[in-house]
């Protein structure tokens, strides 16, 4: 398996880490027969919990975004040195975005978003140009 492929699984259990932390906080905020429910009374989550929320919809929506390019590239075999550096910046700024949205630290938690986004809008240019 190659490193972008693993960056991907790696990727893919952070989210899994990310959702874990929000249904905890869920748990406390809401409790846990209302998270038993049906949910048909809507409630919302506050502080750190709901940051949290909305950086597991955004980490999913990266990802959504950032599996199809590195499978673009595992099926065209065109992974390099750029590919894999694109790949580790994503996974770094993502690593980092979810405590700085946690966090509240909004510039940062920007451009953090962006080198992201910029790392995966350049893995699918190069699984574009590919051969």
């Amino acid at each position: 398996m190659s490193s972008e492929l693993n960056i991907l699984a790696l990727y893919g259990l952070y989210t899994a880490l990310i959702l874990i932390l929000k249904v905890t906080g869920s748990m406390n905020q809401l409790g846990m027969g209302y998270l038993l429910s049906a949910r048909d009374e809507q409630r919302s989550l506050r502080g750190i919990t709901a940051r949290l929320d909305r950086a597991l919809t955004n980490s999913i929506t990266a990802m959504a975004l950032f599996a199809p390019a590195v499978l673009l590239l595992a099926q065209k075999d065109a992974f390099g040195a750029a590919t894999l550096t694109a790949a580790q910046v994503f996974l770094l700024a993502r690593i980092l975005y979810v405590p700085a949205y946690g966090l509240g630290i909004t510039g940062v938690r920007t451009l953090l978003w962006l080198a992201g986004f910029a790392a995966t809008v350049f893995l699918y240019l190069a699984a574009l140009l590919a051969t």
